[in-house]
C-alpha cells in the first residue's frame, strides 16, 4: 500500500528548494536563506510554512510581485527605532536585514524595534524571533497578512491571520509562534493539497459564516479568530504594530501569496529586548528553567500525559526529523515535482 507521504532528508530538501528558487532567478545567497527558513519550518513540524510555499513563491516571482534583487532601504532611524521599506523584496532577505538592525539597535539602546513595510511573505515568524534570541535578546516578531479573516461577529474578509511570536535566549527555553486564528491558513491549504477530506472543527467557516470541516469550503470561506473576540483583538494589535506604525498597507490593502494581481505589501515588526540590561543573562536562563520546571511539574489534566511548554512539541519533532527525515504529503510533493519539472530542476530521488 502506497504511503500518503514521502520522506526526504534535510540537506536534500534544502538543496532542492534552493535549486527551485535559483531557477526563478532568485540570487544564490537569497535562495539559500529562503530554503533554510522553509526547511526549518518543516523540521519543526510546521509544514504549513515549509517547502510547499515554493509553489506560491515561484508564482509571485514570475508574476513580478516580488523583486528578487532589491534589499530594501532604511526610511528613518531614531534612537532604538527604525522604519524600513522592503520595496517588495523577498520577505526573508528583508527580514534578515531588519533582524540585524534590530539587534544592533538593542545593543546600543537596550531595546530595538524595526517596522518594515511593503515587504513580502517571510516564512514562519519563529525563524526570525529565534535569530534575535540566539543573539541574547528576547525576540518578538509579528506581521500582517492577506485579508482572509472576518472580525469577530462579522463575515467580511478584512483581517489577516497576523501571527505573533516570542523567543527567549537559552536552550529550548520558550518559543511561542501562533496565528491569531485557530490555525494558520496555510494549514488549511496543506489539507487541500494533501487531499484530506476533513479538517478539525473550529478551524474555519464557510463563505456564509457557518462552521465547516470541509477543506474546500474552508478555503472559500473564513478562518476562525482564535478565542473569538480575543483573536480579533490580537490580530488588530499586530496590524497596528506592523502596518499602522510603519505607514504600510492595512487590512484589505494587503495582497498575499495567492493574490496574483498586485504586490503583497506585507508589514513586519521586529522587537529585541536586551536581557542583560535587566539582569545577567545566566541568571535569566536559570530563572527561565525554574519557570519551565514549575509549569511542567504541574499535574496534567485528564487525557494528557504531561504539561507542555510553548515550543516543546516542535523541538521534539525537529529531533525526530533530523534523524529520520522530513515527511512531505504526497499530494504536495507531486505539485512540487511538477514545479521542478517545469523549471528543469531535478527532484531528490525518493
Amino acid at each position: 500500500m502506497q504511503q500518503d507521504f514521502v520522506v526526504i532528508k534535510r540537506d536534500a530538501l534544502s538543496a532542492f528548494a534552493t535549486a527551485v528558487l535559483e531557477a526563478v532567478k532568485v540570487p544564490a545567497t537569497t535562495a539559500v536563506l529562503v530554503a533554510e527558513s522553509l526547511v526549518a519550518a518543516n523540521l519543526r513540524g510546521v509544514d504549513s510554512h515549509g517547502v510547499q510555499l515554493l509553489i506560491w513563491y515561484s508564482e509571485q516571482i514570475r508574476d513580478g510581485n516580488i523583486d528578487v534583487n532589491t534589499i530594501g532601504k532604511i526610511v528613518n532611524e531614531n534612537g532604538g527605532c527604525m522604519v524600513y521599506d522592503g520595496m517588495h523584496g523577498v520577505g526573508q532577505i528583508i527580514s534578515d536585514i531588519c533582524c540585524d538592525h534590530v539587534i544592533r539597535l538593542a545593543r546600543a539602546n537596550g531595546l530595538g524595534m524595526v517596522v518594515a513595510r511593503d515587504s513580502t511573505h517571510f516564512g514562519a515568524c519563529a525563524w526570525w524571533a529565534q535569530k534575535i534570541s540566539a543573539a541574547g535578546f528576547i525576540g518578538i516578531v509579528m506581521c500582517n497578512a492577506t485579508p482572509l479573516v472576518a472580525a469577530w461577529q462579522g463575515r467580511d474578509r478584512i483581517l489577516g491571520t497576523n501571527p505573533i511570536c516570542m523567543a527567549v535566549p537559552g536552550p529550548n527555553a520558550f518559543l511561542l509562534d501562533m496565528a491569531t486564528t485557530t490555525v494558520a491558513l496555510n494549514r488549511i491549504h496543506k489539507a487541500v493539497l494533501s487531499g484530506e477530506r476533513s479538517i478539525p472543527e473550529g478551524w474555519a467557516m464557510d463563505a456564509e459564516g457557518n462552521p465547516t470541516t470541509d477543506p474546500q469550503a474552508a478555503i472559500q470561506g473564513l478562518p476562525i479568530p482564535l478565542g473569538g473576540y480575543k483573536g480579533t483583538g490580537l490580530a488588530l494589535m499586530a496590524e497596528i504594530l506592523c502596518a499602522v506604525l510603519s505607514g504600510g498597507a492595512m487590512l484589505a490593502e494587503v495582497g498575499g501569496m495567492r493574490v496574483r494581481s498586485r504586490p503583497m505589501r506585507v508589514s513586519h515588526m521586529f522587537l529585541a529586548i536586551e536581557v542583560s540590561r535587566f539582569l545577567p543573562l545566566d541568571e535569566f536562563a536559570e530563572r527561565m528553567q525554574t519557570l519551565r520546571a514549575t509549569v511542567k511539574a504541574s499535574r496534567p489534566a485528564c487525557g494528557f500525559d504531561e504539561v507542555l511548554i510553548a515550543g516543546e512539541p516542535e523541538w521534539r519533532t525537529e529531533e525526530i526529523r533530523l534523524r529520520e527525515g522530513i515527511p512531505i504529503a504526497r499530494g504536495i510533493w507531486e505539485q512540487l515535482s511538477k514545479l521542478a519539472q517545469s523549471l528543469n530542476v531535478a527532484a531528490p530521488i525518493i
